[in-house]
């Protein structure tokens, strides 16, 4: 893996931790509500975060550091 794959995954899971390290509280009533929801429903959410991650990644790689 190259150092900005590293990078990143390090940047992700900072930014995971931050809920349960700062709101744990808020943060596990989140994941219940979420373990509540269809299927169908958690699908369009991830994949809109992928699509999302997708088009940051393509942004960062053609127009440099913004």
């Amino acid at each position: 893996m190259s150092t900005t794959l590293w990078l990143a995954l390090a940047l992700v899971l900072i930014i995971e931790g931050l809920g349960p390290m700062l709101l744990p509280r808020i943060w596990r009533r989140m994941i219940l509500a979420m373990a509540q929801q269809p299927d169908h429903l958690l699908r369009r959410f991830g994949g809109g975060l992928v699509v999302a991650g997708i088009v940051i990644y393509y942004m960062l790689r053609t127009h440099g550091d913004l």
